[in-house]
């Protein structure tokens, strides 16, 4: 180690002390690797500042020294932005230890939160204040508030409540100077310039490291009616998605799909799981409706679903008559990303398309898929209510790194080129990071790249947040 990181340490751990430092290589492992294992970094020394103004003496201490900053959450990333490279250059600034819930405002229904509260503790403090967070996600037991604003993160509510991006009022940010954007403001209105709130959201830490949000709070559901239904084609499951938002209007919060390869492969991972419907389809759709009271919303449900068996838009529904059976079913959707990582070498995509274009480019990408000659599996599943779809291929678990490379490279172009196409998104909800970075530039145009560098060198001039993610 040379006397200059010594002396980084040194100084580092003047202002967070023995708690706020990781130094040891086995207790710093955790934070040096991708939970998917894509990635694998080192550092000298993670930091974990306990508060706002510790993480602002941290980063003008990173700024005055030149010293690249990997902010981190809960590192359930699954693009690699928060993993660092493996130059021992960089530090990773940990926001575990600013985990207050600085304030619940019932009134205005909102949250003031630290940026390193893990997602289901706001979500147990909404609901502690009668209220309802209502971002979820697979890993809502480990991701944090700042993660999720970092990428934007969408989960399953997305259609009724929007992503992160709708769902914070204002933040606090630490800029890469080690000055402190105090914007933690729980306006609904503040037409008094250009939002920079919205350039930290989705920024994935090349802008600054978020320290606090102020959360929107909604009134908590107490009634919830969930069905399972099977359908021959993805359009047809589009089709049942309009009917349903006619009727239901914003009682429906998850309209999520699956093909059958999808629920097979749960069915095969993931313990107690078992098939919804008698007989397999090649779609299935989980479908929830939600209100503050109960308004008959399982009658509404049936006669929509009822009406869709009649005219043949779908072939088979099961309607949940308890809470218990609902949870089985949200298990099975919730499933799939485990039930990937037992099974075989997954290629991802998470897309996005408008709603109209995705049973095409379901037929097309399959086409293509098929005409490559790869021995794969299309998994495709996801949020059929907000356009966004992980359309991924699983190839062998024997294929070799060289396979996977390949296989990799090609599938990319002919989805990626397809989705654009579309006029649809390559990065839907997991973020760029270092998965999908190289490829930003391919597939943005010269004008936008050139903006997003602009804004990047205006607020990081020195280039030390999160190098080497994004752009």
């Amino acid at each position: 180690m040379s006397e200059n990181t010594q002396e980084l340490i040194r100084q580092l751990h003047a202002i967070v002390g023995d708690a706020g430092l990781v130094t040891d290589a086995e207790a710093q492992a955790p934070y040096l690797k991708d939970w998917l294992g894509k990635w694998q970094g080192r550092v000298a020394v993670v930091v974990r500042p306990a508060d706002t103004a510790q993480t602002a003496e941290v980063v003008r201490l990173c700024h005055l020294t030149h010293t690249p900053i990997v902010t981190q959450g809960g590192n359930t990333g699954m693009s690699g932005g928060a993993t660092p490279d493996d130059s021992g250059a960089q530090v990773i600034l940990s926001t575990t230890r600013m985990n207050r819930v600085r304030e619940v405002d019932p009134i205005n229904n909102t949250m003031t939160v630290d940026a390193g509260v893990i997602l289901a503790h706001a979500q147990e403090a909404a609901r502690g204040a009668g209220r309802y967070f209502p971002l979820s996600l697979g890993a809502e037991g480990s991701c944090t508030v700042g993660g999720n604003l970092a990428t934007n993160a969408g989960g399953i509510a997305v259609l009724r409540f929007g992503n992160m991006r709708e769902l914070a009022l204002g933040l606090e940010v630490v800029l890469p100077d080690g000055r402190i954007w105090n914007g933690l403001r729980g306006l609904r209105k503040d037409n008094t310039g250009y939002d920079l709130r919205d350039l930290f959201i989705g920024s994935e830490g090349t802008l600054g490291v978020i320290t606090g949000a102020v959360l929107k709070l909604f009134s908590q559901p107490h009634a919830r009616a969930t069905a399972w239904v099977g359908a021959d084609s993805p359009a047809q499951l589009a089709d049942l998605l309009a009917r349903t938002r006619a009727r239901c209007g914003d009682r429906l919060v998850a309209f999520e799909m699956m093909s059958a390869a999808s629920l097979a492969l749960v069915l095969q991972h993931v313990t107690d799981t078992r098939a919804p419907l008698a007989r397999a389809t090649p779609y299935n759709a989980l479908i929830e409706l939600a209100d503050t009271e109960d308004l008959g919303l399982q009658a509404m449900l049936e006669e929509v679903l009822g009406q869709a068996l009649e005219d043949e838009t779908i072939s088979d529904a099961m309607f949940c008559t308890s809470g218990t059976q609902a949870a089985a079913l949200w298990k099975i959707r919730e499933g799939i990303s485990q039930a990937q990582v037992r099974a075989g070498k997954v290629i991802k995509h998470d897309i996005a398309l408008p709603i109209s274009a995705i049973a095409g480019f379901v037929a097309q990408a399959e086409a293509l898929i098929a005409d490559c000659g790869l021995a794969a599996q299309i998994i495709n599943f996801g949020h059929l209510g907000d356009g966004n779809l992980h359309f991924n291929v699983m190839i062998p678990l024997s294929s070799t790194y060289e396979d996977v490379k390949q296989a990799t490279l090609l599938l990319n172009r002919l989805v990626h080129d397809l989705v654009t196409d579309l006029q649809g998104s390559i990065s839907a909800e997991h973020g760029v990071g270092q998965l999908r970075r190289d490829e930003l530039q391919h597939y943005k145009s010269p004008l936008e790249m050139e903006l997003m560098l602009r804004i990047k060198q205006a607020f990081d001039p020195n280039l030390i947040m999160n190098p080497g993610k994004l752009l």
